[in-house]
């Protein structure tokens, strides 16, 4: 079996720098906090991939094609395939009174934008502050280990695996229903991630790749924000007090936010 564009893939990876051995991504957590590229934000794990999305490097998807569930594969990518070669012309001088009258302090190794691109500072001497804009990974050989872990082949297999990929929240702990006659899906957040960052934008986008990716299947995406009350018990003893509280509070009933697509 090969893979095609549109196929729902999930698999893990890690790419190094061929020339170091330095590790740039994974999907191992243990891997990312031993290498020191840990983000605490991420959730780490086997990730779903479109083919034809992007969402990894061209020149790889054209070689997951080839694999099979269950392959595992090698690639190495040449900086032409990647981020390109090293261009000379955009390691640029400036001088530092330009930055002292912005109200910038730079240093080496800052991260700071001239003109609307982004460089990193690689020296400053005798009032010239010296700017590479180069992406950090322009000239490197990658090399991408790839286990392909399995495709994804039912509509709410795939709403799962998007939302796992844009709301960060382990598939487990989400709770979507897909009623495939009036093409509805409702996705229940829990509670402990309503104040995560980023939270409604990534509601946004999902929707968006729903609508485009499952365009004849789904007219309607509602998000459900359900507030459950925890139940308390006095110190040693069993009985709870829900009768008291159910007299001094109102329960709260669950909010729906709808999001209707194009017939």
């Amino acid at each position: 079996m090969s893979f095609n564009e549109g196929d729902f893939i999930v698999l893990e990876y890690t790419i190094r720098v061929k020339e170091t051995g330095n590790i740039v991504d994974t999907t191992n957590e243990e891997l990312a906090k031993k290498e020191g590229i840990y983000e605490s934000g991420r959730l780490y794990g086997p990730t779903l991939i479109v083919l034809g999305k992007g969402w990894l490097n061209k020149y790889v998807e054209e070689k997951i094609k080839e694999l099979d569930v269950g392959g595992e594969a090698e690639i190495e990518v040449p900086p032409e395939k990647a981020f390109g070669e090293r261009d000379p012309g955009k390691v640029r001088v400036f001088s530092i009174r330009e930055f002292r009258r912005r109200g910038y302090r730079v240093r080496v190794g800052d991260v700071v934008e001239v003109g609307g691109e982004k460089g990193i500072v690689k020296s400053i001497t005798g009032g010239r502050v010296i700017i590479d804009f180069n992406h950090p990974l322009a000239g490197k050989t990658l090399i991408y280990k790839i286990k392909i872990i399995r495709k994804l082949e039912e509509t709410e297999e795939k709403i799962k695996g998007l939302a796992r990929r844009y709301l960060q929240i382990p598939e487990e702990e989400l709770k979507i229903e897909y009623d495939p006659e009036e093409k509805k899906v409702v996705i229940e957040i829990p509670t402990k991630y309503m104040a995560k960052r980023d939270i409604q934008y990534a509601k946004i986008l999902l929707v968006t790749d729903i609508y485009d990716m499952l365009k004849d299947e789904v007219d309607k995406v509602v998000f459900q924000e359900v507030f459950t009350r925890r139940k308390e018990e006095k110190a040693g003893k069993k009985e709870e007090i829900e009768e008291r509280e159910s007299k001094e509070k109102t329960e709260e009933e669950p909010k729906e936010e709808a999001v209707e697509g194009k017939a």
